[in-house]
């Protein structure tokens, strides 16, 4: 530790004349000056963390750092709170099974505005800032892009000033930590936890009950209505826990509510004197269980039942939480709808509209036709699925034993539904058996698509291709019953995280040439066109790429001793591992060149470093499968000598937010090539653009409207539309015909087959080679020589170097359109009906006398 530390730690701790102090406290705890920051940062290190120089260490540095940081975020939380409550405004419910939020202190410094001071203040007292950084263990609350998608829209939703509370599930574990052992994916526990979450505020004085099991019971008011009494046989506490969200460059700070379970009793006395030990806790592991892992295995009835139980968990809380409001603020349950906006983020907070009718019928004794109208104009739904088996469905057997009164709702919500239909279709039989929220073929279910599209205002898609294939494909009943539902809400990342934090170079060259402003409103940056062919910027902004990619390069080396050439194309693909998302087919252009290269050793090809990561789901075998063919390739590639460094072939295990952060930046070629119709949007590909990456890929999801924004000529396109995949599958698609007919997809199928990736076993890949030849729902082998082309295309456009960075440059100026502040403000227009409500700190501060002098006041 620097000696300036020890000196400053003695001197600042010595606290003259109490009002003085308590002055200077206050000031520290508010103060964004270098010199209030290092004498906070200081205090809370010997008060917080409650450790001496001599035994502090990096995490106690970097608790001391976050709880500074939050505290300077309070007022603006706390008078955010008031000013919604006093105001009583219009709030957006977003529900999510996933909140993917990334570390939360880079992100909070950005926002605040303080990123440079406090850094400053670091350095100045000996301490390497980021390391500091990244002290911070990533809260693994989501798997890929639906989490994700969540969390900018929490951002983009505070920085617009809308009124919004993100709700979800704290889980204790969250997603798995991915390693790689000889090639394949192992799953270790994410203990994101361990450490503690200075981020978080509980609050358990909000604690909700939330019943599972048991029967019903049918009964008489006294004012003579027939009533339904559900008599549970399990009750579970939620105690939610609060993680404030600031907004870019205003005072408004959001709240994402994430609920714990915990036992209502979680010790039995009685029993423990008895000497059942483990019987005396056993209520409380089984209610903590119920939030300790983010998608639990659901190939069992164990796995499922745990799942649906976590679902209904959150949103039992959440819409109890809303009710808890509506009573605060004196609103009339009558009213729920004009108060609350509620956004169901896929079909796993689904279960919410028969949870808010049962609350309004039977808790709040409504009549059923004021509830079931209130309920939808309540909700809206939003689909990212267009893969029939991922629309989630559940036993009837398993949802009426864990939840028995919801059932009968949704058997009258679809006796009802039912009979529009018939009105509507007479005579349709066919449709009435697809369209019915229950699942008659076979084994009977309980269909959540279904009942999110019935009982919602509006449905959404999340590119314009996906909106215009859910009305032709797996909602396109819905659509011919409600075409007034459905719209389109085109996804957006947000530019704060994805540029500002990701990439300072590039945020900094921007800022200097268009001036500031632009974070907030990306279409500005449509000014840098005019620079693109300016041979000045070109070379600032090769200096700037360059610069990460030796940054990454040299992370490469480090982690696994392998030697990267920074100057070669980095080619990448990171995103979760899934056979419709197709790294299989860039694996198989890999080992095309690598065969090509062992054939021919005097062959020259572009150099290329190969960069893949994500993580494939734990029940997943043909996607881990993937993985251990893509590191098995790596393994041979980049220690043959023939192929004198021209590929390198890198997989990044565990890759999150933090990883993504470092890669986007140096990624020269971003792929996108999953399979015409099948990915709904995708957000990866706008933040590969947005930090200057060109992309190949199909026309699917997002990549359409991306390729529209950025120039045809500044997108490598390739591979069957939409329509050409379902015309071929309908007239009958044969796979192995293309492998006989061509002779270098032959080959490295073959080479493959033949185990020389596997140490000459020829069975390890078979189940992966079999389902391409005779199967391949995806198209890979029809698609195969269209990509290769394209890839030589990029081959030979990244060999002219000043037309690169022209692309580059082009790709990155036109994506304003894709941030998330355009979506979320599309959203409050279109489907929830919500304004601004700007927050006034400077006038929150002067009401509640700066640091409780109000409740001084009230004390006294």
């Amino acid at each position: 530790m620097d000696t300036s530390l020890k000196t400053e730690t003695t001197a600042r701790l010595a606290i003259a004349d109490s009002n003085e102090a308590a002055q200077q406290n206050l000031e520290h705890r508010t103060g964004t000056s270098i010199e209030a920051i290092k004498q906070a940062f200081l205090e809370n290190l010997f008060f917080v963390q409650g450790k001496p120089v001599a035994l502090a260490t990096k995490h106690d540095y970097y608790m001391a750092l976050a709880h500074l940081v939050r505290d300077r975020m309070l007022y603006r939380w706390n008078g955010t709170a008031e000013s919604y409550t006093q105001d009583r405004c219009r709030t957006v419910c977003y529900l999510s099974a996933e909140f993917l939020m990334g570390p939360h202190l880079g992100n909070n410094l950005i926002n605040m505005g303080i990123y440079d001071q406090v850094k400053a203040a670091m350095e100045e007292l000996g301490l390497d800032f980021e390391d500091l950084l990244a002290q911070e263990v990533e809260p693994g609350l989501g798997n890929g892009g639906l989490g994700r998608l969540a969390a900018c829209y929490l951002d983009s939703m505070a920085s617009l000033e809308v009124p919004s509370l993100g709700y979800g599930i704290r889980y204790e574990f969250g997603i798995f930590e991915q390693g790689i052992s000889q090639g394949w994916q192992i799953e270790r526990t994410d203990k994101w936890l361990r450490h503690g979450n200075p981020w978080e505020v509980a609050r358990p004085e909000w604690a909700t009950e939330v019943m599972f099991g048991g029967h019903t019971e049918s009964y008489t008011d006294a004012a003579g209505d027939y009533r339904v009494r559900w008599v549970p046989s399990q009750e579970v506490l939620g105690t939610p826990y609060d993680t404030p969200i600031l907004g870019y460059q205003v005072d408004t700070a959001n709240t994402l509510r994430l609920w714990k379970a915990e036992a209502i009793e979680s010790f039995d006395f009685e029993v423990f004197n008895q000497g059942d030990y483990y019987g005396a806790v056993e209520e409380k592991v089984s209610s903590e269980n119920l939030t300790k892992v983010l998608y639990p295995n659901d190939e069992t009835l164990a796995g499922k039942r745990l799942r649906l139980k976590q679902q209904f968990f959150f949103v039992s809380c959440s819409l109890q939480d809303m009710f808890r409001i509506l009573k605060g603020q004196t609103i009339p349950v009558e009213e729920f709808h004009e108060k609350f906006s509620i956004q169901l983020n896929d079909t796993h907070p689904a279960i919410a509209s028969a949870e808010l009718m049962r609350l309004l019928v039977d808790e709040y004794h409504l009549d059923w036709n004021i509830a079931w109208e209130i309920t939808q104009q309540a909700m809206a739904y939003t689909n990212h699925t267009l893969l029939p088996e991922a629309l989630e469905k559940w036993p009837i057997s398993l949802f009426g034993s864990l939840l028995p009164r919801h059932l009968e709702i949704i058997y009258e919500i679809n006796t009802r539904f039912l009979e529009l239909v018939r009105m509507r279709f007479p005579k349709d039989s066919a449709r009435l058996e697809r369209m019915s929220l229950i699942d008659e073929s076979g084994e009977r279910y309980v269909r959540m698509a279904n009942l999110a599209c019935v009982s919602s205002h509006t449905i959404n898609g999340v590119a314009k291709l996906h909106s215009e294939l859910l009305k032709q494909t797996v909602l396109k009943d819905f659509y011919e019953l409600f075409p007034e539902k459905f719209c389109n809400m085109t996804n957006g990342v947000t530019p704060r995280r994805w540029i500002a934090l990701s990439n300072p170079r590039l945020t900094k060259m921007v800022t200097e040439k268009i001036g500031e402003g632009w974070l907030k409103e990306l279409e500005k940056t449509k000014q840098l066109e005019s620079l693109a062919t300016d041979s000045g910027f070109q070379d600032e902004w090769h200096e700037m790429k360059s610069a990460a990619k030796r940054e990454l390069a040299g992370r490469i080396h480090q982690q696994f001793g392998v030697l990267v050439d920074p100057t070669s194309m980095f080619d990448v693909q990171v995103k979760r591992i899934h056979e419709y998302k197709r790294q299989h087919l860039n694996a198989l252009h890999i080992v095309t060149l690598y065969s090509q290269l062992k054939q021919n050793p005097q062959m020259e090809i572009l150099p290329r470093t190969f960069i893949f990561g994500g993580k494939a789901a734990p029940g997943y075998h043909m996607a881990k499968l993937m993985i251990k063919l893509i590191t098995s390739v790596g393994e041979m590639a980049n220690k043959d000598p023939d192929l004198r460094n021209q590929l390198r072939v890198i997989f990044l295990p565990n890759y999150n937010v933090t990883n993504s952060q470092r890669v986007y930046p140096a990624s020269d070629l971003s792929e996108q090539i999953s399979t015409a119709g099948k990915e709904a949007s995708g957000t990866g590909n706008m933040k590969f653009a947005m930090n200057g990456a060109l992309t190949i890929g199909t026309l699917d999801g997002a990549n359409v409207e991306i390729r529209d924004a950025v120039g045809a000529e500044n997108f490598f396109l390739f591979g069957l539309t939409a329509d050409e995949v379902a015309k071929m599958k309908f007239e009958g698609y044969t796979p192995r015909d293309y492998y006989l007919g061509n002779p270098y997809l032959k080959d490295a199928i073959d080479l493959i087959a033949s185990g020389h990736f596997s140490h000459g076993d020829g069975s390890l890949f078979q189940p992966l080679l079999d389902k391409l030849l005779y199967q391949d729902p995806f198209m890979l082998l029809a698609d195969y020589q269209a990509y290769v082309d394209c890839q030589r295309t990029v081959s030979k456009a990244y060999q002219d170097q000043r037309r690169w960075l022209e692309m580059s440059i082009l790709n990155a100026s036109r994506m304003g359109y894709f941030s998330s502040d355009r979506s979320v403000q599309e959203y409050c227009q279109r489907i929830w009906k919500v304004s601004p409500a700007p927050v006034d700190i400077d006038r929150y501060i002067k009401v509640s006398g700066r640091f409780g002098g109000e409740l001084s006041c009230k004390l006294h």
